[in-house]
């Protein structure tokens, strides 16, 4: 099941997409189904669940500081929560089933209120059965404005995902539990959307500097982007500014759940098309259009400034214990037994029972904590992937940083992607108090077995 038609660059107009905002107020979060056109015109609508009504969510936009009122109303057919992704949030607040709140039944609510310490690009998603309610459309963005943003022309929010549609009928196959998905690269769809339609336009003009906040929604697609006709920089990840910004002069890989801010300039001539595009193996393929109307009557910029940095803690490496978590399992690496339901299973009866990931040989999340912290210190964790797939493993109320081969330290993430074979090593600086999930955001992965946790006292 593909669609044939996939459009370049340079295909024809459409209607300018902006996702919806909703300024911040103690109003309701409505979880609900809804149809919308994901496809191109010409194909069915899709059924989709939704916060109030479109896919993605409304836009949160508000202050560095200010506080975030929402009561979730589950109007859908399942329990559901609501993650406040990469937010450093108060652990009652963190929407995890079973750890930090119970589910919220249909038809039932849950008030969520709490202050966003950092500016940046952030969002919001289902944390109950994540690999079905996400892969229909339960997401939204989580915009934290600095006190002193950029200037810039535009400020773009622009959220990917890619569903697996049936073509015929435009409805999302519901194979959510696929072992093949699980036990492999996990769920892709065969259509990506920006901001919850296929090939979105917006106008732009020669010379004008654009803001970007990419989100990658998708359950399990990593992305490799490059710009088409606009030229600049990536200013932060994962909501949190980098030190230095990176110059885009290639592509750049976006995994599930990580973000990442550009400052760009358009530098395509007039009546061209500029945009963002997706390289896949048969080619680059558009995701988003800038069709160049004219010329700014601001004169081509040269640099960026910084973006303002985060109250975030100063990490101490010294004698910072190193803790080791292993990435074991799925196809072509199959496990051989781990622990799941206080019993040690083998692989064929763990993959019975929808079971083929492990972390340090749980496949599922232990009752005893990963990591038990005293708040404040600083540790290391080691993340060796002994699987033949990538994992995108994010930690829940905190951000990290990377520690680059060289032992310098990285940028801030909340999400860290670790390639097949390989081996990524984060400082968590434990100063958030709670019980905090830790999980791969290939939401396949973690449905089957690729999730912890670790506790902060």
């Amino acid at each position: 099941m593909t669609f044939t038609r996939r459009q370049f660059l340079q295909s024809a107009a459409a209607l300018t997409v902006l996702p919806h905002q909703v300024r911040a107020s103690g109003s309701d979060l409505i979880a609900q189904t809804a149809m919308q056109q994901i496809a191109p015109d010409g194909f069915p609508q899709t059924p989709v669940w939704s916060y109030g009504g479109g896919v993605p969510g409304g836009e949160i936009r508000l202050h560095q500081g200010a506080r975030v009122q929402r009561t979730l109303v589950n109007e859908l057919p399942q329990p559901t929560t609501v993650h406040w992704h990469g937010i450093r949030i108060d652990n009652a607040m963190d929407g995890v089933p079973g750890l930090t709140q119970e589910v919220v039944a249909p038809g039932e609510r849950f008030d969520y209120d709490f202050v966003v310490p950092d500016a940046g690009t952030y969002w919001y998603h289902a944390h109950n059965r994540s690999v079905e309610q996400v892969a229909r459309g339960l997401y939204g963005p989580l915009i934290v404005e600095e006190a002193s943003g950029p200037d810039v022309d535009q400020d773009l929010t622009l959220m990917l995902d890619d569903w697996r549609l049936d073509p015929d009928t435009g409805h999302i196959v519901e194979d959510f539990d696929n072992s093949h998905d699980q036990s492999h690269a996990g769920r892709l769809g065969n259509l990506i959307s920006v901001n919850g339609q296929f090939d979105p336009v917006f106008p732009v003009r020669r010379h004008d500097r654009l803001r970007l906040r990419l989100i990658n929604a998708s359950n399990a697609r990593i992305y490799d982007l490059a710009l088409d006709g606009v030229a600049g920089w990536i200013v932060a990840l994962d909501g949190m500014p980098l030190e230095i910004p990176l110059e885009v002069e290639d592509g750049f890989p976006l995994a599930p759940a990580q973000r990442a801010d550009l400052i760009v300039d358009v530098t395509a001539e007039p009546d061209t098309v500029a945009g963002v595009i997706s390289r896949e193996r048969d080619g680059g393929f558009g995701l988003v259009r800038f069709p160049v109307s004219g010329t700014s009557a601001t004169t081509a910029r040269s640099g960026v400034a910084l973006l303002p940095p985060n109250p975030l803690p100063q990490v101490v490496l010294n004698d910072a214990p190193l803790h080791r978590m292993t990435l074991q399992g799925g196809a072509m690496r199959w496990l051989e037994s781990a622990q799941l339901g206080g019993a040690q299973l083998s692989g064929r009866e763990l993959a019975q029972l929808g079971r083929f990931w492990a972390l340090n040989g749980y496949a599922e999340r232990p009752q005893d904590p990963f990591l038990d912290a005293q708040r404040g210190t600083v540790h290391r964790i080691e993340f060796v992937n002994e699987t033949s797939f990538p994992h995108a493993m994010h930690l829940h109320g905190h951000h990290f940083r990377l520690i680059l081969p060289d032992g310098n330290l990285g940028p801030w993430r909340d999400t860290v992607l670790v390639e097949r074979g390989q081996t990524r090593e984060i400082a968590l600086v434990a100063d958030n108090p709670g019980d905090w999930l830790l999980h791969c955001h290939m939401l396949g992965h973690a449905a089957s077995g690729m999730m912890s946790w670790f506790r902060v006292t």
